[in-house]
């Protein structure tokens, strides 16, 4: 079985590698985190969508939203 790794053991392997290493690590990580990000946003979008075709909210002005806010 794997040994997870704790944030600390991961800080100290990165400062380990290559300093091109630890900026392509970087990068990966970001772009993990854009897709993760979007993904997400993409998952609200169609959660939302379901609950307007089945009529659980409706449309609403800024100002509307704005008073229910602030009610």
């Amino acid at each position: 079985m794997d040994k997870i790794m704790s944030f600390g053991e991961i800080l100290e392997a990165a400062d380990q590698m290559a300093q091109e290493d630890q900026e392509t690590l970087i990068e990966v990580l970001k772009s993990r985190l854009r897709d993760r990000h979007r993904a997400e946003q993409v998952r609200a979008v169609q959660e939302a969508q379901a609950e307007y075709r089945r009529g659980e909210c409706r449309p609403a002005t800024p100002d509307e939203l704005m008073g229910e806010i602030l009610s």
